[in-house]
């Protein structure tokens, strides 16, 4: 065995996890700005109270929303070093699987994965290039509103975040992140997951860190949070910057490494809404469309473009590909950090 990385595991914005303000209008005005600044402040205030880290090459990381907020705050900390600000952190690039950007692409192409997948007919497909022009988010017509419609249901019938899985939270996909609906802990009936449930460990997640044991091994300081709840809707928050992908631009132009990784069973951020917006930088190919394997087998595709730019699907893989597919995500960022071809 041996030591790949340290990591650095936040809790962002303020609220979530083990995280608390202070005082009440902390929790006030909580959006994209405020969670990259808090961000960027804990950063250097970490470096500066450690500085034998300082030297490490230090990568930002995060998935799905924490996916958008990832180049943002890897530009503060670039500007930040290009104005000679100290504690100087030694960035060398970021990683983001399955991100969201906030823009079109995020949903534009469920329909052309719905369909390449079979979630949905030739028919339905044809009708909706047809009726919507290409445009699936806000239709204009009746007539794209109800190829829509039609597949919202189909697409209810399946879990968005792993099509192969087990539906276990049945609805359409109206809310971004249907896969990760809080699961009350007091309410015992349909609304906890069964064991052939993924989220069932989600349920077991929340009963575990609210343990007073786990939490003393943590060092949550007693009566800084009530309940602790995975996913907390009630936190108010703006998702200010209305796409990331500019962010993604800047910093690859100027030569920081980047790695995006997509599970390729994904339908709440598809592996092509990614690699199109990805494409529309218009990047020459370094290493071309080509399998990567571990233990013999493909384990996803890989592309490489100029800037340090790669881009992964993990075969197999959901929406959070750390979770479904954990060995290949681990053999991917080894090779990635080591400057090795995957």
């Amino acid at each position: 065995e041996f030591q790949t990385t340290s990591i650095i595991l936040l809790d962002s914005p303020v609220g979530t996890g083990f995280s608390y303000a202070r005082d009440v209008e902390g929790y006030h005005d909580i959006g994209d700005f405020s969670f990259s600044m808090h961000v960027l402040i804990f950063l250097n205030k970490w470096f500066t109270d450690h500085p034998h880290y300082q030297s490490n090459p230090f990568f930002v990381g995060g998935s799905s929303y924490a996916g958008k907020m990832s180049p943002i705050i890897a530009q503060h900390i670039s500007q930040e070093i290009e104005l000679g600000k100290q504690p100087k952190i030694n960035l060398k690039g970021y990683v983001v699987g399955n991100p969201v950007t906030g823009s079109d692409y995020d949903d534009n192409f469920r329909v052309p994965y719905a369909h390449g997948v079979g979630i949905i007919s030739d028919q339905l497909y044809e009708a909706a290039i047809r009726n919507c022009k290409g445009s699936y988010i806000r239709p204009t017509d009746k007539m794209c509103a109800r190829v829509l419609n039609t597949f919202q249901n189909l697409v209810s019938e399946i879990d968005v975040s792993q099509i192969l899985g087990v539906n276990c939270i049945r609805g359409m996909l109206t809310h971004r992140f249907l896969s990760e609906e809080y699961i009350q802990l007091s309410d015992p009936s349909p609304e906890q997951p069964t064991l052939d449930c993924f989220s069932y460990r989600y349920y077991l997640c929340n009963i575990w860190a609210n343990d007073d044991s786990t939490r003393e091994a943590l060092g949550v300081k007693r009566g800084t949070i009530g309940e602790f709840v995975r996913c907390k809707k009630s936190i108010p928050y703006t998702s200010e910057v209305p796409s990331s992908i500019k962010y993604h631009f800047n910093l690859t132009s100027r030569g920081y490494r980047s790695l995006v990784f997509s599970g390729d069973h994904d339908l709440v951020i598809p592996f092509l809404s990614t690699h199109a917006w990805i494409r529309s930088f218009n990047f020459s190919v370094v290493d071309d469309w080509r399998a990567w394997h571990l233990d013999g087998q493909a384990a996803g595709f890989t592309i490489t473009y100029a800037n340090y730019m790669t881009f992964v699907t993990i075969k197999g893989g959901g929406h959070v590909s750390i979770e479904h597919r954990p060995k290949e995500c681990l053999a991917m960022v080894q090779r990635w950090l080591d400057n090795e071809p995957l």
